[in-house]
């Protein structure tokens, strides 16, 4: 294999650095815009900078997850274009190697950062995000944080031995099983409302929620305030996480014990299925975009307009992301199976591009 040789390791790391440089660039690019919303809301707090800026971080990697097949793409480009530049390319070609052998090096550095994007970033940003989740939560837990500062916090409707009740949640952590900012209606089993809770924290233990901060106001009652209170519910954890629950923090790892766990709770689990299969197509996606760099930036020099080349690249890797959102809406929808949903787009993508890089270079 390419990859084996002296040429093929160089050409490896040139690849590798090039896209690992347009990654780090994006995890700053994002930590600056995030860091000014966070600093605008929490304004409304006395929270240090520090932790503001703790919360940042802690935020970002999952954020750049996102961004990451952008990063191959840009990346793949920029590394063909300064190969090109330096005459190597031409050199390599003179050598007798071909398009595909020395396009081999930058595949399987896509696909290797497509697998460690799975199996290991992905769990350590679930995790800061869980843990961001959970900061946020107990310092604006009495009013809505940053997380949902555009939205109207979360809601939901129990039953308890003490009738229904409707819950509402400003901020959630700890995939819904913690929350901020709580106000439940409390009603009777014949469903008259006879009393409204507050409180700045709610947990969720078995049988029942354990309440902090409790301001409790009843039908023709004083107003009434606990250090803890306890709302009895029928809900357990996997109906609470699949309702209130944030599916940026469960990682890979994590989902298929989920999805049996909710699937024997007879809770829906589409989208869960989905954004596993989502994760395993991922390293055909990284794969897919190093072709489609290959078709627009392998030629820029020999035939010039490398501004248009590069524009096409990058129109083409966009239209391919709206592509794969679209396809990931209808799959969440269940017009078509999520296996389709999330590997159709990928390997669509993949013979298309390879299609066009062999009557490029073979005609």
């Amino acid at each position: 294999m390419m990859i084996f040789t002296t040429v093929g390791r160089y050409m490896a790391k040139r690849f590798a650095i090039t896209i690992l440089g347009v990654f780090f660039v994006t995890l700053l690019l994002i930590f600056f815009v995030d860091f000014v919303e966070v600093l605008r809301s929490g304004a409304r707090k006395d929270v240090s900078a520090g932790t503001l800026a703790l919360i940042t971080l802690l935020r970002i990697p999952i954020f750049a997850e996102l961004t990451l097949p952008f990063a191959i793409l840009i990346g793949t480009i920029a590394a063909f274009l300064s190969l090109s530049r330096t005459s190597e390319l031409t050199i390599m070609r003179a050598a007798g190697l071909s398009v595909w052998q020395f396009v081999q090096p930058a595949l399987i550095v896509a696909i290797f950062f497509g697998v460690f994007a799975v199996t290991v970033y992905n769990p350590v940003a679930s995790a800061m995000k869980a843990k961001s989740e959970k900061i946020q939560a107990e310092i604006f837990q009495s009013e809505k944080s940053f997380a949902t500062s555009r939205g109207t916090g979360s809601w939901l409707r129990q039953e308890s031995v003490d009738g229904p009740t409707i819950l509402h949640a400003k901020t959630s952590a700890d995939r819904g099983l913690t929350l901020a900012g709580v106000t439940l209606l409390q009603f009777d089993p014949a469903n008259r409302f006879y009393e409204q809770i507050q409180a700045n924290k709610a947990e969720l233990r078995q049988g029942y929620w354990r309440l902090e901060g409790v301001i409790v106001q009843s039908s023709g009652d004083a107003v009434r305030r606990y250090d803890e209170y306890f709302v009895s519910t029928y809900l357990g954890p996997a109906q609470i996480m699949n309702s209130l629950g944030s599916l940026e923090t469960l990682s890979f790892w994590d989902l298929p014990g989920f999805i049996a766990f909710a699937g024997k709770a007879g809770l829906p689990t589409r989208q869960y299925e989905l954004q596993h299969q989502l994760f395993l197509a991922r390293p055909i996606l990284m794969a897919a975009m190093v072709l489609i760099a290959a078709t627009c930036s392998l030629k820029a020099f020999r035939f010039g307009k490398i501004q248009t080349m590069v524009l096409t690249g990058l129109t083409g890797g966009f239209g391919f992301f709206i592509f794969s959102e679209l396809s990931r809406k209808v799959g969440a929808s269940g017009l078509v199976p999520v296996t389709v949903a999330a590997w159709g787009p990928a390997l669509v993508a993949l013979l298309l591009s390879a299609t066009v890089l062999l009557y490029q270079e073979d005609g």
